[in-house]
């Protein structure tokens, strides 16, 4: 019986530190500012082949920007840099159940560095501002 009480316990323990080491993690990347390298997964889509789930390496982060007011039309000038790659390297992966007339390859990058600068559509889905 004692042994289970002790089992129960270290049980107990783990749990408890699995919860605060989660709060730490979720509060670091809330508060983090700047631009960093992290594991991403998505499902590549292609019309006439079948999704397929990928994990790599992306920017993620959030960047330091500023608008300044202008007295002539358009009355501010935006500077938003994002997050976006600074070296990369590109992999291909073969998607799964295309149909015959569909090549199967689909080109994707790997982020090996990322900084803060001017969204660039060559690599990086720009928002509108």
């Amino acid at each position: 019986m004692h042994l289970h009480r002790i089992a129960f316990s270290f049980f107990l323990l783990l749990v408890a530190g699995a919860a605060v080491l989660c709060v730490n993690v979720t509060t670091v990347l809330q508060g983090f500012r700047g631009c960093t390298v992290r594991e991403f997964s998505f499902v590549a889509h292609k019309p006439g082949c079948k999704g397929l789930r990928i994990t790599t390496e992306a920017c993620w982060g959030r960047c330091h920007t500023w608008e300044k007011p202008v007295p002539e039309p358009p009355y501010i000038h935006r500077h938003h840099r994002v997050c976006t790659y600074n070296r990369s390297r590109h992999m291909t992966a073969r998607l799964p159940g295309c149909q015959p007339d569909v090549s199967p390859l689909y080109h994707y990058p790997v982020a090996l560095e990322c900084h803060c600068d001017v969204c660039s559509t060559q690599d990086t889905e720009c928002e509108t501002f």
